[in-house]
């Protein structure tokens, strides 16, 4: 449905910070039955990771790169009411970014995604200390843990997290993902049990489904 001329129409609209037009070429997708899955990776994480390159190469200033990550954070408030929500599984995840880390766009993806999977989403956003993180698991008991990090600078902030949260649960299934990977699994992270990389909303989609299989075997 969403056709190349119509993502680059959206995309030099977001380069514009043309939110209005924006928020219209997503509108129009919502009422003619666009799956918010499909917004999701062809439209908004899409436009989002050309616009990276594009700040990366210094074809951009930053100014216009947070600028279309916020227009994008408001456009997907638009997809929520249309993401189907199966009946709550009784599962909890709990989803953040680490330390440092200001981009927030694939995590809040994150959680729709088990939301419409029927689990119970708690997302902290941008930027979550560890110790705030710690007390938010001690409080709501998840059963999986999914971290965000979209700059390589700010993995050495996953591994402090990484550490911290298994010491104290050993047993929590964490799954970690985002840009800063570049969808390669570091080799860093076979340290770490109850580990596991997801590279894409497809993977987490199997991997919801693979747990839920898995608890209900056992």
């Amino acid at each position: 449905m969403i056709s190349e001329c119509l993502y680059l129409e959206y995309l030099s609209n977001l380069l514009e910070g043309n939110k209005p037009q924006c928020a219209e070429i997503v509108e129009n997708l919502l009422r003619n039955n666009a799956d918010p899955k499909e917004l999701y990776t062809k439209l908004f994480q899409r436009s989002l990771e050309r616009i990276g390159r594009l700040w990366e190469s210094n074809k951009i200033c930053g100014a216009t790169e947070h600028m279309a990550t916020t227009i994008t954070e408001c456009l997907m408030s638009l997809t929520y009411p249309y993401v189907s929500r199966s009946n709550k599984n009784g599962k909890k995840v709990v989803v953040a970014c680490v330390p440092r880390e200001f981009h927030q766009v694939g995590a809040k993806m994150v959680s729709d995604v088990f939301e419409e999977n029927g689990w119970e989403s708690y997302c902290l956003g941008a930027n979550t200390k560890v110790s705030e993180l710690m007390k938010l698991l001690e409080e709501k008991k998840p059963d999986v843990l999914a971290l965000s990090v979209s700059f390589y600078m700010n993995i050495v902030r996953l591994k402090t997290t990484l550490d911290e949260v298994q010491e104290k649960y050993p047993d929590l299934e964490i799954i970690v993902g985002g840009r800063a990977f570049q969808n390669e699994k570091p080799e860093f992270l076979a340290n770490y049990s109850n580990v596991t990389f997801i590279s894409s909303l497809k993977g987490l989609e199997e991997f919801i489904k693979n747990f839920q299989k898995v608890e209900k075997e056992i």
